[in-house]
């Protein structure tokens, strides 16, 4: 197959145009999830597993998601609609918020897009991506720049 002959499942350019809607994922994110992305990040920060140091280091409520752990899940919600894991050239995002994990019930983090723009010569497409925590915006300004099929 030459570069030129797009892969099955990839979202190719003519798939899309400037103000098109992704559809909407939620993630669900648990304090187990939290251990785990410690140990596998290297993070062993512990506002991410303890409700005490949360509390009196960060003054937080209760434990708090990895930046890092949310943008990677932005990321994953973009790369999942384009079809390509290798898709994304470049992605930014300002931290606004955190998300809380409970220790009972799970943190839902829900993930809208939409098409910003578009580039026929590179064939790219620049999505803007809405994350939120409790109706609350957790990235200020985030953006992927998706190569397309």
């Amino acid at each position: 197959m030459d570069a030129a002959t797009p892969r099955v499942g990839l979202r190719t350019f003519e798939d899309v145009a400037v103000g098109d809607d992704l559809p909407e994922r939620t993630y669900e994110l648990t304090r187990g999830d939290l251990v785990n992305y410690s140990g596998v990040s290297g993070d062993p920060n512990p506002i991410h597993w303890s409700d005490p140091v949360a509390r009196s280091l960060a003054g937080l409520p209760e434990v708090v998601a990895h930046g890092m752990l949310t943008m990677g899940l932005g990321a994953g919600f973009v790369t999942d609609w384009s079809g390509d894991p290798g898709a994304i050239t470049e992605y930014n995002v300002r931290f606004t918020s955190p998300v809380l994990v409970k220790e009972t019930e799970p943190a839902k983090v829900d993930f809208t897009g939409r098409i910003k723009s578009v580039d026929a010569e590179t064939r790219t497409a620049v999505v803007a991506i809405t994350a939120k925590f409790e109706g609350k915006k957790i990235f200020g300004r985030a953006t992927a720049t998706v190569r397309l099929g």
